[in-house]
């Protein structure tokens, strides 16, 4: 019997390489989903910063929030998510520079550290300060 997902073409988003960011925790153990070295694996990784570093590299990748790693039992939100990525053209040529998913686990992991919300004295921008929400009370009178 063949299954349906190996008819399809590689460029299918089915078919893309999927990371979970328990793939480069190092707090993670190889039992609990860690696939790279402790030297190489990354404190805390979450799926955007994932998605972040592979569209900066220049793959096309497509993140899903609501997915849930399977091995995971804390089911965090915040380390909710996993990122897919177009590994291989439809010939099976490598589409990056990177061959392999080991490759480009690694990859991610390396770069990760580097990115400005994990850069000393980063603060994320507030939403609600621009002072929209300010601007709604304006013609409101007492009765």
């Amino acid at each position: 019997m063949t299954s349906g997902l190996a008819s399809e073409a590689l460029s299918s988003q089915k078919r893309w390489v999927v990371i979970y960011p328990a793939y480069i925790d190092k707090k993670k153990t190889t039992k609990q989903g860690r696939r790279i070295s402790k030297l190489l694996a990354v404190e805390n990784p979450t799926s955007v910063e994932i998605h972040d570093v592979l569209a900066a590299v220049g793959f096309n990748p497509l993140l899903e929030r609501t997915k849930c790693y399977p091995r995971d039992g804390e089911r965090d939100y915040e380390v909710q998510g996993r990122v897919r990525f177009q590994l291989k053209n439809d010939d099976g040529t490598p589409k990056h520079a990177q061959k392999t998913r080991e490759e480009v686990f690694k990859m991610v992991a390396d770069m990760i550290p580097k990115l400005k919300t994990r850069q000393p004295g980063y603060t994320a921008p507030v939403a609600g300060a621009s002072g929209a929400g300010a601007a709604g009370k304006k013609n409101k009178k007492k009765k």
